[in-house]
């Protein structure tokens, strides 16, 4: 029985003419020193560049960088990338503010909290926690109310086939439908100052 031919091991130590430069925040080893390659061999010469840069990388990686051995392993902190990375497209053009936007920045009006976003309201009458909008909230108070108050003035001036049982509920929607115009007026005036097509 033959024994496998073994490998050489090759050298730990990488010598070229022009050393690396390294960027180990990137696990980055440059090579300034010109490809030779041989043609006829070149998975052969392209393998032994690879692992030429490799080995040089890992030799500083290990004499530069702090190890520290936990349960886990052996941990190597990197520095910080000194690198710049060129970025596949341009940055992004900060959006113009929307008309509320401004309308907020000049108000001094700020966004609201987690607590305030909260559906839930405290409904004095009742002593009980309700939500604010939805099923059964406290903006639908009085519309399912089974005895209303009538104003004869405004009885009078009452458009034909609507009742005051109804005014509560279409005043809400009027206002859902003016403000969801408002809404898309935004969104295409923002598009417009954009140069985009909603």
């Amino acid at each position: 029985m033959a024994l496998p031919i073994s490998k050489p091991k090759l050298p730990v130590v990488v010598e070229k003419p022009t050393p690396y430069t390294f960027d180990l925040g990137h696990l980055l080893a440059e090579d300034p020193n010109p490809v030779a390659l041989d043609h006829a061999a070149i998975d052969q010469s392209l393998a032994q560049i690879a692992r030429d840069g490799a080995q040089s990388l890992i030799n500083q990686l290990l004499t530069t960088c702090p190890l520290k051995s936990t349960t886990d392993g052996v941990l190597l902190t990197l520095p910080q990338p000194a690198t710049r990375l060129p970025r596949e497209k341009p940055v992004p053009q900060p959006k113009p503010p929307t008309k509320w936007e401004r309308f907020a920045a000049k108000k001094g009006i700020k966004a609201k909290t987690r607590e305030q976003r909260r559906n839930l309201a405290y409904d004095e009458e009742s002593g009980e926690w309700k939500r604010k909008w939805g099923y059964k909230g406290l903006n639908k108070k009085g519309e399912d109310d089974w005895l209303v108050e009538v104003d004869q003035k405004k009885e009078a001036e009452r458009k034909e086939g609507t009742s005051i049982r109804g005014d509560g509920r279409r005043e809400r929607k009027e206002r859902i439908q003016r403000n969801e115009r408002k809404m898309r007026k935004n969104q295409r005036d923002a598009a417009a100052k954009t140069g985009k097509k909603i």
